[in-house]
């Protein structure tokens, strides 16, 4: 009897493989629903269209905006985006229901970042296709460049994925949780060197937008499709700060699961 117990506990599945199910029920649930595409995915690509008409007028112009709206571009999806859909699940119930099954809490949160690690790429795409066919954005040629692209990528969505769904524990619906996480996203990119350079801030405002990662996710990307590192001394210390950047997106990323482990709550009647 103990033998036949045990055998039957070890082909359970574990928390990664639970995840990785709960990730593919997401991105099917996602891209099933056009609405999603629609304002999650293409609207940081209308706005680049629509912006980049205004103020691209060269290529090297092109570029940088480019990067600066890849890099919005995803922290939309991820955080946004996720703390929308975190907000969603506790509304319907979804959490509560998911909290009476075997599923730990770990498996929920690989299901959601397999959800935004795709839609992002997915989002980042689409904007390179947009950049390169409207604004002759040309791509990074070394694989350095692609290797920068990717560290930025990873860490800018773990960490603001993180501070998403921190951030969605104050929304007590859908309905206010559209407020509560676009009016930073919005005001960030004005202050983050998403539409204008941040050299021209006053100090007061490039220090506060300097403190969180949307600043140092376009300046990296804008490091990657830079023509040249020429284009550095138009960032605010005039140089693409690496280091600086992997440092601060990782502070995030820590910061980010000690706010999710203290704030998150499977319900809005949860302590």
């Amino acid at each position: 009897m103990t033998t036949a117990v045990t055998s039957k506990a070890a082909v359970l599945p574990g928390t990664l493989s639970l995840g990785l199910s709960r990730g593919a029920t997401e991105l099917r649930e996602f891209f099933r629903q056009k609405e999603n595409l629609i304002f999650t995915v293409s609207l940081p690509a209308i706005l680049m269209l629509l912006l980049g008409t205004v103020y691209v007028h060269e290529v090297a112009q092109g570029q940088m905006f480019a990067a600066s709206m890849i890099g919005a571009g995803i922290i939309s999806t991820s955080f946004v985006g996720l703390g929308m859909s975190v907000v969603a699940d506790r509304e319907d119930g979804t959490l509560k229901r998911l909290r009476g099954t075997p599923m730990p809490f770990t498996s929920y949160f690989i299901g959601k970042i397999v959800l935004v690690f795709v839609s992002s790429l997915f989002e980042a795409v689409l904007l390179m296709i947009v950049a390169m066919v409207r604004f002759d954005v040309e791509l990074p040629s070394s694989a350095g460049k692609w290797f920068t692209f990717g560290w930025v990528f990873v860490l800018g969505v773990i960490s603001c994925s993180l501070i998403g769904v921190a951030l969605s524990s104050i929304a007590k619906s859908t309905r206010n949780a559209a407020g509560v996480l676009n009016l930073p996203y919005i005001v960030l990119q004005f202050l983050s060197g998403v539409f204008i350079s941040q050299a021209v801030l006053p100090e007061s405002l490039r220090v506060t937008g300097s403190l969180f990662p949307l600043k140092w996710v376009c300046q990296g990307f804008r490091s990657v499709f830079a023509l040249n590192d020429g284009y550095a001394v138009m960032e605010a210390a005039g140089s693409w700060e690496l280091g600086k950047i992997a440092l601060v997106l990782g502070a995030w990323t820590i910061g980010g699961l000690v706010l999710v482990s203290r704030t998150f709550k499977w319900s809005n009647t949860a302590s």
